[in-house]
């Protein structure tokens, strides 16, 4: 589940509550292998008259029914989309990790070109999930990010690939690359936290992606690259999707088609095999991403 809040063009010194200053968005999606493919659904609203909104003091934003706060250190959430339900709470175990330098993530090489950023892993979920057939108790454990900026992207940059990722011995890993429009790589960056809970930011000389296989979408005959290998200074990572079609149309909301979706993720070399369970975001394949 995303929120985003937006600033819009429109002039800000209007007085009506309706006045559209800020619009919230809003994406739910569950990989279910059963399936085959995303349960996906969307919303958006301009934040007026309690119909949406978000604070600033802490985490609390929603969107008519769409619901996600923070209470303590325990985050709850309640999405009712068409064709499926989450009702979940998160309880955090540590504290946040800081992304970048000190939380500010650097994305290009302009210092504009950065935002505020910093991600809760391991977080100890429990609730329910529903699909049409009953509610079933879940168990497990999430990430959580939190970025914020005024200028996300370079000019030149098309998109990015991320991963978040859960490690089983109880670390975490965030990487990203930003490629660009002739499908170089602009920047990359992340963050290695090891189990002990040191973490070690990741220069863009530290990580590199690379495909090892390519997914094309019946529907919008985007290729994504869906399996993944990156590296990360002294380590090599597998990246392999928990199925391929987990592509997400956004264009009532976003105005983009992007691929989220969950992974597995195994280590090569040195004690290979599965080493944890994540999200892969790829972005800018289907046309490039105007934020």
């Amino acid at each position: 589940m995303t929120f985003f809040r937006t600033r819009t063009p429109y002039a800000s010194d209007n007085p009506s509550a309706f006045a559209p200053r800020q619009v919230l968005l809003a994406h739910a999606a569950l990989a279910d292998p059963k399936l085959g493919r995303l349960r996906h659904d969307q919303r958006a609203a301009r934040p007026a008259l309690e119909v949406a909104g978000a604070a600033e003091a802490t985490t609390r934003v929603w969107i008519d029914a769409w619901r996600l706060g923070l209470e303590g250190q325990v985050y709850r959430a309640v999405i009712p989309a068409r064709g499926f339900g989450l009702d979940l709470s998160f309880a955090a175990r540590s504290a946040p990790l800081l992304q970048g330098a000190n939380g500010v993530s650097r994305k290009g090489r302009e210092d504009s070109e950065a935002s505020y950023y910093y991600s809760r892993p391991g977080l100890a979920v429990s609730g329910s999930i529903e699909r049409g057939a009953g509610a079933e108790t879940v168990t497990g454990r999430a990430w959580l990010d939190h970025e914020w900026s005024s200028q996300y992207m370079a000019s030149g940059a098309a998109g990015w690939d991320w991963i978040g990722i859960n490690l089983d011995d109880g670390g975490a890993l965030m990487a990203f690359r930003m490629r660009g429009k002739d499908g170089g790589v602009l920047y990359a960056g992340g963050t290695l936290m090891r189990a002990d809970g040191q973490a070690e930011a990741l220069a863009p000389g530290d990580i590199e992606f690379s495909a090892l296989r390519q997914w094309r979408s019946p529907r919008t005959g985007t290729s994504y690259p869906v399996a993944m290998r990156v590296r990360t200074k002294d380590s090599t990572w597998r990246i392999e999707p928990l199925f391929d079609d987990q592509e997400l149309d956004s264009r009532s909301s976003t105005a983009t088609i992007y691929w989220e979706g969950a992974v597995r993720v195994f280590r090569e070399g040195r004690g290979a095999g599965l080493a944890g369970k994540g999200y892969l975001e790829l972005t800018g394949y289907w046309r490039q991403m105007r934020l």
